[in-house]
């Protein structure tokens, strides 16, 4: 019997293509909104795309989940795919070169004013006297990453060039390179705070890490440090990164992502002079997209050959 797949994300037509040409014995189904996708999935074995509850539903024998993603926190927030014994994956990998990249353009932002100096530029205003000693130097600062896998790995790698000294929170005593001084347990995680110039969030979204940075939290960042958020929405406090813009430690923020997404016009972050926000856009490069799809491939070809999945997500831990 033909193994049916239904792809809901990354479709290009030379992606239909390559998939159509490689894998001759399976049948391919494309579908391109959630109720095309509900009316294909009854007979599918195998998904890939970002799934609703009403996806799932309506399937009748799905037996893996490819998530064209990273996170898997709304995989994980129906509670029919965490009882079942489906498979989920993910494409982690190909995302943290771009995302460093972005969270590094957001220090060097905050660092050498690069927004008030295209202000500045657009007004064709030469105000030398304002930038003076507002500058700031990167080379010995230190970083904090609360989460040192891929993405915050990759942040260490380029904050150590710049002479950052690195230090991290994760569960995994062992991650991050050389570039990392020290990884401490989240025991620890006020300390890291209180010596931070920069704090990266690139750990993944959980029940352990729902709001963990909340007011209590921020209140131990460094006098003057500034946040960088690049994983996901819901695990800083935006409320309270606004009331200790003004009445706290916190100099600056900047978020690639936030708790609603998009993020409301009436929401009070936009408005604030020391908020940089990008739209959730970080990793969007044509190499990244591309290296997604060489995942589900890979896996695609793992699947037939009987072999183990890479990246095969933990549905209890959350990623």
């Amino acid at each position: 019997m033909t193994v049916k797949v239904l792809i809901g994300a990354l479709i290009t037509d030379q992606f239909k293509q390559d998939l159509i040409n490689e894998f001759s014995n399976l049948e391919f189904l494309f579908g391109e909104t959630e109720q095309e996708e509900i009316e294909l999935v009854a007979d599918a074995d195998i998904y890939m795309g970002n799934i609703t509850r009403e996806i799932f539903l309506a399937s009748r024998k799905i037996r893996w989940i490819q998530c064209p993603g990273t996170g898997i926190d709304k995989i994980l927030s129906i509670p029919e795919i965490i009882d079942s014994d489906v498979v989920v994956t993910n494409s982690k990998g190909p995302h943290t070169e771009p995302m460093a990249d972005h969270g590094i353009s957001m220090m060097l932002t905050f660092a050498h004013r690069l927004r008030d100096l295209w202000e500045d530029q657009k007004q064709r205003k030469w105000d030398l006297p304002y930038y003076d000693e507002k500058m700031i130097e990167l080379n010995g600062s230190t970083m904090g990453i609360l989460g040192v896998g891929g993405i915050g790995s990759a942040v260490a790698r380029r904050a150590s060039a710049f002479g950052i000294n690195v230090y991290g929170v994760d569960v995994d005593p062992n991650a991050g390179g050389p570039e990392v001084k020290e990884i401490w347990g989240t025991d620890r995680l006020n300390e890291l705070l209180a010596i931070s110039d920069w704090f990266v969030v690139s750990v993944p979204y959980t029940s352990e890490t729902d709001n963990i940075l909340d007011r209590n939290r921020l209140i131990h960042l460094k006098n003057g440090g500034r946040l960088i958020v690049l994983s996901r929405g819901g695990i800083v406090n935006q409320s309270a990164v606004l009331d200790l813009l003004d009445n706290g430690p916190i100099a600056g923020a900047g978020f690639d992502v936030t708790d609603i997404e998009p993020l409301p016009k009436t929401d009070p972050l936009w408005e604030h002079p020391e908020v940089l926000i990008s739209p959730h856009v970080s990793a969007l490069t044509t190499e990244m997209w591309d290296g997604r799809r060489e995942i589900f491939k890979e896996n695609l070809r793992r699947y037939i050959a009987n072999e183990p999945f890479i990246y095969v997500c933990d549905k209890t831990a959350g990623y």
